[in-house]
């Protein structure tokens, strides 16, 4: 299975984010998506989960020869830098609700609380609102429901940044097993984390998505390569990457 971005355009007034911006992300891969401030990278996650409609180009997914150019978003687990979560639901709750409505997709027996556990929201936060969490536990909660589903496209905006060290280390295993079955894309400023978790590193300047190798992610010049791809000028960048 592949998650397939041809010929993409996307401008917000006079300003292009996607210049006829194509790439190929496949299944079984952990994708890092590095880019400046203001690159396009929350913008691609969203015309992909299809919140934003492209001035032109498609993406789709395709399994062995088959086509989908109509995906459902819900094909699409999203995991946001600002959890999106209902405040007025308890984590019980909500996740109760979401095995409810995704029954189909979850074939685990596990229940509300063992996924909780999983993710180590303790027994004692099983029932508080989700409005009362921190910031990092809401991002536990918005990771694990996503992970439920094992969805066929898996997009992580900013993750892991609010965890602390063993949280962090769960989430990273969680993500490691989800690439067995669903194309995983995340966008981050932490080298280091990509260094560490990524099979392939994406490149998103000047509307164009380009592609580090494997074998070059975890050289010791790794940072200063990608800082000097960053700053580089549009006409450099294809000869730097060759």
């Amino acid at each position: 299975m592949e998650l397939i971005v041809d010929g993409i355009t996307k401008k917000f007034e006079e300003k292009i984010i996607f210049d006829n911006a194509s790439f190929r992300f496949e299944k079984g891969k952990i994708y890092g998506l590095l880019g400046r401030n203001g690159a396009g990278k929350t913008t691609l996650f969203n015309c992909i989960s299809r919140n934003l409609v492209l001035d032109s180009g498609q993406i789709y997914i395709q399994d062995e020869s088959q086509r989908n150019f109509d995906y459902d978003n819900t094909e699409i687990g999203f995991v946001y830098t600002m959890p999106h979560l209902p405040a007025f639901m308890t984590a019980y709750e909500f996740v109760r609700f979401f095995m409810d409505i995704h029954s189909k997709k979850i074939t685990s027996m596990k229940q509300p609380e063992d996924y909780l556990l999983m993710v180590g929201i303790s027994k004692e936060d099983h029932h508080r609102l989700l409005k009362d969490f921190s910031h990092g536990m809401k991002n536990k909660v918005q990771l694990l429901v996503s992970l439920m589903v094992q969805p066929p496209v898996l997009l992580l905006d900013e993750p892991l940044t609010s965890f602390d060290v063993v949280a962090a280390h769960e989430m990273k295993e969680m993500i490691i097993k989800m690439k067995a079955k669903s194309v995983v894309i995340f966008s981050t400023h932490i080298l280091q984390l990509a260094q560490d978790l990524c099979d392939e590193v994406v490149l998103l300047h000047h509307g164009k998505l380009r592609s580090i190798e494997a074998e070059h992610i975890r050289d010791k010049n790794f940072e200063a390569e990608v800082v000097a791809l960053l700053t580089e000028e549009e006409e450099s960048i294809d000869e730097a990457l060759r």
